[in-house]
């Protein structure tokens, strides 16, 4: 923060006249009820989990919009002492030109396509004690150069100075191991540990129909790897990685047609793993805006069933609905089924907009027959969950 102030203040020194600076503050207040109606698998885990949640947003934009200095904050308080934490997701600057792009400090960046398994997608670590899907990421440290041109596509430079690990669910909480995993417990493959640095480069462009990118990480992982020993106690560590990434998307009338892959190189292990598949959408199907999309992918991970994700050869389905109504009501369900064994998690997500200001959403999560050599997985077989939510904008 104070980083970023003394660079806007020396910006502003710079100029001879002063620029107006337009502000816009945001707040989000959400209470939650996570509630895990089988019996816990584990000792001391806890069904109810009420919590509430405080997510600030600031942004002040001067030089007609070409810089600006932009704060996502975040903060929880749940029943599991783990999940109770604050992070700033987002608190960096921005100077902008006609074809490129400066950003400094902490910063959200997303690639992917695929809707079950976000493959590519590897600058920010997940917050893991959040959602159990992977989609909220933590803030990362960077300086990201954007160089943008109409014939040759995007080109995205990262420095990352800095890793940060992942968080487990503690003691009372539920998706968590028979041992409670501490990150601070979790060490690194590299002697500098949290304070290697990284880089990271993505180049993306589209021709006609169909959307290119291609990634390259290397650096530490955002993911540890697990080892198991013959008493089943859990070692892991952060390895350094080089990881490549390809993401492709087809857009042909109502299909997208989807691929993720990557191929990740390490002293401990070397992998390839993909996602593939398509998404079809029944558009405007009532004559008032309803929109039916049908998606089915194919997941494929070399690591079996040591892939954290549990995803190793598996089949997704589901449909999204978006009403595209005042309210901005939308669902989308679907089901992920091993083809080698019994499992299957079923999911379900819809939200709706109340009024100018509130909002609420629904989500679950059922497991069901999880096969025993899922080692990931089957720590997770009794934590099938229903969580509700409501927020109040500000």
């Amino acid at each position: 923060m104070i980083l970023l102030l003394c660079m806007s203040n020396t910006i502003y020194a710079q100029n001879e006249k002063p620029k107006k600076v337009n502000h816009d503050f945001e707040l989000e207040l959400e209470g939650e009820y996570r509630y895990f109606y089988d019996n816990a698998l584990f000792e001391d885990q806890e069904d109810h989990f009420p919590s509430l949640a405080i997510r600030p947003e600031y942004k002040a934009e001067w030089n007609a919009g070409y810089e600006s200095i932009n704060f996502k904050g975040f903060f929880r308080l749940d029943v599991d002492n783990e999940r109770t934490h604050w992070d700033i997701r987002e608190l960096y600057y921005q100077k902008a030109k006609k074809n490129w792009e400066f950003n400094l400090g902490l910063k959200k960046v997303y690639w992917g396509v695929a809707e079950s398994n976000h493959l590519v997608d590897i600058i920010n670590q997940t917050d893991a004690v959040e959602t159990f899907d992977g989609e909220e990421k933590l803030g990362q440290p960077m300086a990201q150069f954007t160089w943008i041109t109409e014939k040759f596509g995007t080109f995205d430079f990262f420095y990352l100075p800095y890793h940060r690990k992942r968080t487990f669910s503690g003691k009372k909480g539920r998706l968590r191991f028979p041992v409670v995993i501490d990150k601070n417990d979790l060490g690194y493959e590299s002697s500098a540990e949290e304070w290697r640095q990284d880089v990271a480069f993505r180049w993306k462009h589209y021709f006609d129909i169909l959307d290119i990118g291609i990634s390259h990480f290397y650096g530490t992982g955002r993911e540890p790897l697990f080892v198991f020993n013959a008493t089943g106690n859990i070692n892991a560590f952060y390895p350094v990685i080089h990881q490549t990434g390809l993401d492709l998307q087809i857009t042909h009338d109502a299909f997208l047609w989807k691929l993720e892959s990557i191929y990740r190189n390490a002293d401990a292990q070397d992998f390839f793993a993909m996602v593939a598949g398509l998404e079809y959408t029944f558009s405007n199907i009532d004559g008032n805006g309803l929109d039916i999309g049908l998606l089915g992918e194919y997941l494929y991970d070399e690591r079996d069933e040591l892939t954290l994700n549990a995803l190793q050869n598996d089949v997704f389905f589901g449909s999204r609905i978006a009403f595209n109504d005042t309210q901005d009501t939308s669902i989308l369900i679907g089901g992920i089924a091993d083809l080698e064994s019994s499992t299957t998690i079923f999911s379900l997500e819809a939200s709706r907009r109340f009024g100018n200001s509130w909002t609420a959403a629904i989500e679950a999560r059922i497991f069901n027959e999880i096969d025993d050599n899922e080692l990931i997985l089957s720590n997770f077989r009794e934590d099938s969950f229903f969580r509700i939510s409501i927020s109040k904008y500000f």
